[in-house]
């Protein structure tokens, strides 16, 4: 009992109140109403009901028609079927977490990430003019050289070459040296 009270206290440490906070203010943004107050954002987002709402909202069309009633396995059928559109949106599979850290609330900390992975994403699709969650994702710098420029740089021995310019290790004595002791 006692590794299972210290697994749940590490993936506890996890959870940065902030982080919550930032993507559930996004999250109310996109969809254009505020959640319950004092209802914690992993109950109110359990069912997949809004985030199926939050991706249809970002990318309309995406998911046709989720579950609004029923028993248990209908509204974790909600989340996947929010996780495969996300997919489909550009949210890399490394980035989506297991309906599990939602469901169970195994690891919530893994669902903020991927609503900031989902928020980062709207920065790459053009038709998007909503609010942004998270840092914007650096763009390609491609970079152009002439044919001298490489040539140049082909003279040049870098210093992961083996360059040192002579710096030996020699007479560098680190601790005790070696004791050899015959016969005994």
């Amino acid at each position: 009992m006692s590794l299972e009270r210290a697994v749940r206290a590490k993936l506890a440490s996890k959870r940065d109140p902030q982080q919550e906070k930032e993507a559930q203010e996004w999250m109310e943004a996109v969809l254009g109403y505020k959640f319950p107050k004092g209802f914690p954002l992993e109950e109110y987002i359990k069912d997949g009901q809004v985030l199926c709402k939050l991706i249809n909202t970002i990318s309309p069309g995406s998911v046709t028609k989720y579950n609004t009633t029923g028993g248990q396995f209908k509204m974790m059928e909600n989340i996947n079927i929010f996780q495969k559109a996300i997919k489909a949106y550009g949210v890399a599979d490394i980035d989506v977490f297991q309906t599990v850290d939602l469901w169970e609330c195994k690891d919530f900390s893994q669902v903020i990430m991927t609503l900031y992975a989902l928020g980062r994403e709207t920065y790459r699709h053009a038709e998007w003019k909503g609010p942004y969650l998270g840092p914007k994702p650096s763009e390609e710098a491609k970079r152009e050289f002439s044919e001298e420029t490489l040539k140049a740089g082909q003279t040049i021995i870098g210093l992961q070459a083996g360059q040192n310019k002579g710096a030996t290790q020699a007479g560098q004595n680190i601790g005790a040296g070696r004791k050899i002791i015959i016969g005994k």
